[in-house]
């Protein structure tokens, strides 16, 4: 099913969300939900929080495979990349923000067992960027520049 995405400005985007303790049914059907509504709207990442559920759960998909993180937490950081992001909340702006270039992130699954993934470039600013969003941080927090948008 295809949920709404809120648009920067909602205050839920702010809150910091909860960890997820229950693995169940309804946890997989969010996760199928969010990478639906994800890919809809072109994105290559969602965060619960966007879709006004305030859980610890990220869904990336930047072309290579499906990443599902169940309460994510980054381990390690190395380089420093300078590259513009957008955010499906806020479609139409992008900006330039500092992001490492390396990161390691592990996570649980939707079936509760202990992932681990490794990032670089483009994936590893999908990590920060959607784990930000469980922190109630948004991109534009971050930007250094503002760029114009090649949509429009």
């Amino acid at each position: 099913m295809i949920r709404e995405i809120l648009k920067f400005g909602d205050p839920l985007l702010r809150e910091r969300c909860a960890e997820v303790t229950v693995f169940d049914k309804e946890l997989g059907v969010l996760l199928d939900d969010m990478y639906e509504t994800m890919k809809k709207a072109d994105g290559i990442g969602l965060a619960a929080p966007q879709v006004g559920v305030l859980k610890r759960v990220v869904v990336i998909d930047t072309g290579k495979e499906r990443i599902e993180l169940v309460n994510p937490v980054i381990t390690a950081v190395w380089g420093k990349q300078y590259e513009p992001e957008g955010c499906l909340s806020c479609v139409g702006k992008r900006g330039i923000v500092k992001r490492p270039m390396h990161v390691r992130v592990k996570a649980l699954n939707r079936f509760g067992r202990s992932v681990k993934y490794r990032g670089k470039e483009l994936l590893a600013r999908a990590f920060c960027h959607e784990i930000d969003h469980l922190n109630g941080i948004l991109y534009e927090d971050k930007v250094i520049e503002w760029v114009e948008d090649e949509k429009g």
